[in-house]
Formats: C-alpha cells, structure tokens, sequence
C-alpha cells in the first residue's frame, strides 16, 4: 500500500436506542434488515445502453452525515424545527429544487439524479457507513465504533473492481484519498479495505494533503540522489531476495506484497503515470475553481487520476483540524446552520460543481460515474442545541455521469423527511447499480476464505436512473 503520512477523522459515539426514539420525534417504527432482501418493483433489469457507460468511478464520501433538508431534500411546507432555516432554490430542471446552499450546483441539477429515498435502518457511523461502503448490512445494526474483520470484512467497493479488473497498465486500479474513515477513538471503519478478497486487492491509500503547497506525493517522486539505473539495481536486489526459500504459509502473502511493489515500481519509472498525482500541472485557476481546502484539491485530484486510467477513486470528507470536538466533519450535532453555511456546503459546493462542469467539458462526463454518499443523514427534527442526530431511515444521495440519466429525482422521503415514501433504495440496491455502471454483471461471482461463491451484490439496479 501507497501510504502517505497524514491525520485522521473523528466522529461522536453514537447515541442510545432510547434517545433515538425520542429525537426521531416523527414516528414509531422503521425498516428492519428483512426489508433489505424485500422484492422491489420499480428496480430489476436495467436498460443495456447503460451497462459498462462508465470506464470509472469518483465517489464523495461526506463522512458525518450532512443532513437531506440543508441539501438535496428541502422541506419548505415543514415546520420551523423541521425544515431549518434554509430555503429551496430552483435548478436549472424546471420542477426540481435543492437547497440554497448548493447554488453552483444547482446549476448542474441537469447532470444529476437525486435519489431521496436511501436507507440503511442504521443510526451508527460505522456499521452504517460499511453498508454504504460495501452495498452489505453490518452484523450487528447500530454498532458504532465497529472495526474490520468477520464478519463484517466484505471488500470495498474498490476492492471488487480491483479484483474484478485486475491490474491494466502502470496506473493502480483503484484508490482511497486523501485519509481513511475513523471514528472517535480512532477506530478504523469497516469495509474500508479488501476484506476477504485478500490485500492483493486492497486499494491504494494515499494519505496526502493536496492542499498543502507541496503539490508532489512524496513516495512517488525519486529523491534527487537515486537515478534510473540506482532504482533498476534496488528493484534487482528485492527480486533476489524474494527468491529466497520461504514458508509454504507465506508464499501468498508474499506475492501481493511483491504485485504491489511491480506497481510502485512501474509508476516510479513512467513520468507520465506520476504526473496524474502531479497537482502542480493543473494551471491555478483550475486548482482555484475547485478550492484550496482538502476536499477541493482531493476532488480534482481524483478527475486527474481517473483521466489517467485509475478505475474507481474514493475521496473521503475527513476532519479537519479546525473543526469542533462535538461535531466535526458533516455530524453536525449542534449550531447545524452555522456549521452548513460557513465550513461544510461552500467548499462542498464549490468542488463537486467544478467537477461536474470539468468532466463535462472535457468530454468525459459520459464515461466517469460520480458518486456523491455518506453514511446516513440527519434526524428530522433539530434538537435543543440547534443540530440534528444520526438518521439512516431516509436519507438523499446524488450520482451523475457515466450510465446515469441526469435531471431528475428518483424517489422521496415523507413530508418532514423523516421516512421513505417511495423509491426506495438500499445499499445492495446502490452498488448493483455503481457495478452495472462499470460493467460489471451484479450476480458476478466472487469467492470468500472459504472458497464460497457469493455475487458481487445482493441489490438490484436502480432501474429509472440509468440511460
């Protein structure tokens, strides 16, 4: 693994059964974990024009939270604790409105469809956050501060389309920037990683910071002291060692560690694939049009990657060191109006909309699926301290691009956006469709440890939002 020295996230604790039931507010029962294998009519079969549209993936992960009132899902016939303090503004699709918090992306509203009916049934950062990472519910619900491993080690969605692809030219296959996920204490997310597929499949993590001036990654860069030829003789001498007799029980461990390394290798020696993690050959104002913060310069970062043959890049929200203890990143548990309309949608705003209108006019829109998600959404009432709690009954997400019909809203959420109404879609349901996108069948099958065959989703295609 690429792994670049940086700082992680953190997120609260979670809250207790109880105090869910109390700041849900809006109803007495829910969707269970039966309703994630419940026959959907409106999904199944996707048209064949929009299979394999997409050569690969950008996903925004929003990791917190943001809540689907401030953003894709306002509620302007609400009361005032529901609704918030923010109003709907048009887009350019006549009879669609988002937030007015996301004007410059409103004025891309014809590339998107909004799903406003995502639910996960799951209160927790992490366990519901490997369900939107994996497209598999977490065993148990409601775990927070869950870590990776049985039986919760289903491999990423990256991981899949690195299995599935394998490697093609000098560029790696899939990535993770610039942090992975944490919780409170530090706690890695699950479904972050390979899971059983074995590391071989792991995708690459770059722990960077492309804000920074320094616009090189540094273990993608030869030190000024090692030319060409010193790197051949290093290569050389870890290929003889690796020719040393090991343990039967280690051979395989060492083959991927020893694939990863090929990989590094040929990017250290192919200026053209190191150039795509080059930021500084971006004129300023691109860099400029996407921000200056983290979140921007890892989005273009990831347009630069896929553009260089890079099949799926993650980008995850993660905190920054000037957010708050309480709610850092999009878990804005209080003062949510301050925390929307001062550090989270401007940058957000500004970043996913560049994107869109770079892919667009550089001709790539079409063959680049975007992915905007995160975990869950926000609860539909505002609490005393003027925030809102976890929410995984209903929740919104955006995707564009590559197989995606733009400009239109699939499914909703009750009156206060606190349940489905229809169009509901699961995870399962959100990776079958990620995977139908990028060509890959989602009965695929793949093997765990065991050697069992398993399909690569358990969903179905989200069929009215495809081309």
């Amino acid at each position: 693994m690429v792994s670049i020295c940086g700082h992680g996230g953190r997120l609260c604790d979670g809250i207790s059964r109880r105090e869910l039931m109390r700041i849900g507010g809006l109803g007495l029962f829910g969707l269970g974990l039966a309703d994630w294998n419940r026959p959907r009519s409106a999904l199944g079969a996707a048209a064949p024009g929009s299979f394999g549209r997409a050569k690969s993936c950008i996903v925004l992960f929003l990791m917190g939270g943001p809540s689907q009132h401030s953003t894709w899902d306002p509620k302007p016939e609400a009361v005032a604790e529901i609704r918030g303090l923010f109003a709907p503004i048009a887009t350019n699709v006549p009879g669609i409105a988002i937030s007015e918090l996301l004007p410059s992306v409103a004025r891309h509203a014809d590339k998107l469809a909004i799903l406003r009916a995502m639910h996960t049934g799951d209160n927790a950062h992490s366990s519901s956050g490997y369900a939107m990472l994996t497209g598999q519910p977490h065993n148990p619900i409601g775990a927070e501060n869950a870590k990776p491993g049985p039986p919760n080690n289903w491999p990423t969605l990256g991981a899949v389309v690195q299995h599935l692809r394998g490697d093609r030219g000098q560029m790696p296959t899939a990535v993770r920037l610039p942090q992975q996920i944490f919780n409170s204490i530090q706690t890695v997310w699950p479904g972050q990683d390979s899971g059983f597929l074995g590391s071989a499949d792991d995708p690459w993590l770059l722990r960077c910071n492309p804000a920074s001036d320094r616009t090189s990654i540094a273990e993608l860069v030869l030190p000024e002291d090692i030319s060409a030829s010193r790197l051949d003789e290093r290569r050389s001498l870890l290929a003889q060692l690796d020719g040393l007799p090991r343990a039967a029980d280690r051979a395989a461990k060492v083959q991927a560690f020893s694939d990863r390394q090929t990989r590094v290798f040929n990017l250290l020696y192919s200026p053209q694939a190191r150039a795509a993690f080059e930021l500084g050959h971006e004129p300023a104002a691109a860099r400029d049009r996407y921000g200056r913060g983290e979140f921007g310069q890892s989005v273009l970062l990831a347009r630069r990657l896929v553009e260089a043959g890079v099949g799926l890049v993650q980008v995850n929200w993660f905190r920054g060191a000037d957010e708050p203890e309480a709610n850092p990143c999009w878990d804005s548990h209080s003062d949510e109006a301050s925390r929307l309309k001062t550090v989270l949608c401007p940058p957000f705003d500004q970043a996913f909309s560049a994107l869109l209108e770079d892919l667009h006019g550089r001709g790539r829109l079409d063959e680049t699926l975007v992915v905007c998600v995160s975990e869950f959404g926000r609860t539909p009432k505002l609490n005393s301290k003027a925030g809102r709690g976890h929410w995984g009954q209903v929740f919104s997400i955006a995707l564009a691009g590559g197989g995606i019909r733009g400009g239109q809203v699939y499914g909703a959420s009750d009156k206060d956006g606190a349940w489905p109404k229809d169009g509901l879609v699961r995870p399962a349901d959100l990776a079958a469709t990620i995977f139908h996108c990028l060509g890959h069948d989602p009965e695929t099958l793949i093997h765990d440890q065991l050697g069992r065959p398993l399909p690569i989703s358990r969903g179905q295609v989200v069929r009215p939002i495809v081309a």
